[in-house]
Order: structure tokens, then C-alpha cells, then sequence
């Protein structure tokens, strides 16, 4: 029979779990979906990109390590490359954040970029032991 902390360990190792696999789907098709979007240089994110004020091939260089990185995060094994995703993620996202600030857009246009961003961080944090650099 298992004690009250076991049970507890066990319950909190399965909503662990739980929450960082649906973190972890939605950033993939966040950043899957706008990777190909920014690959294939969608009319719409061209010009929103612009008014970022950076240039288009941005766009191609964008789209090509999202979807690297979503490869990464999905891939079993690898650690190092899922850290470097990550930390990929982060910077891209808090990146678009920011740039969104700098130029005075309202918070509406950050809420994709800051939605993303979370669940970059969820799933860092959440993620199994497996998927951890040990040190």
C-alpha cells in the first residue's frame, strides 16, 4: 500500500506530465504553423514583419529554425538540441515582444508572440527528466 506522499509524488508526476504535453503540442503547432507561414513569406506576414522594421528574408531565416526547432522539441532523445530549441523559442518570442513594445503597437499585437513565450517556458519547466540535460 502506498503511502499519502507517494500517492501524492504520483499525482503531481501525472499532472506534470499532462501539462507539459499539451504545452509542449501547442507551442509545435505555434510555431510549426507560423514557421511555414514566415518560410513560405505569406503576404500577411510580410507586411507585418516590416512593420516591425526588419526585412523580409528575416521571414526565411525565422521559418526555417522554427520548424528545426519543433523537430527538436519532438524528437525523442537529444537534450542539448531540445535546450538550444528552447532557448531558441525564447528569444524569438520575447524578441517579437519587445519589438511590439518598441514601436508602440498596442497589446493585442504582443498576445500571440507573449502566448507562445508561456508555453515555451511551461514546457521547459515541465518537461520529463528524459528530455533534461543531466549535469
Amino acid at each position: 500500500m502506498k503511502t499519502l506522499s507517494e500517492l501524492k509524488t504520483i499525482i503531481v508526476s501525472k499532472k506534470t506530465k499532462i501539462i507539459y504535453w499539451i504545452s509542449t503540442l501547442w507551442l509545435a503547432l505555434g510555431m510549426l504553423s507560423s514557421g511555414i507561414v514566415q518560410l513560405f513569406q505569406v503576404k500577411m506576414e510580410v507586411d507585418f514583419i516590416t512593420h516591425l522594421g526588419y526585412p523580409v528574408y528575416f521571414l526565411t531565416i525565422l521559418g526555417i529554425w522554427k520548424i528545426l526547432g519543433v523537430a527538436a522539441l519532438l524528437a525523442p532523445k537529444f537534450p542539448l538540441l531540445k535546450e538550444w530549441a528552447y532557448a531558441g523559442f525564447f528569444f524569438v518570442m520575447s524578441g517579437a515582444a519587445f519589438s511590439h513594445i518598441v514601436i508602440g503597437d498596442s497589446t493585442n499585437e504582443m498576445v500571440p508572440s507573449l502566448l507562445l513565450l508561456t508555453l515555451t517556458v511551461i514546457s521547459w519547466y515541465c518537461r520529463p527528466a528524459n528530455r533534461k540535460i543531466i549535469v
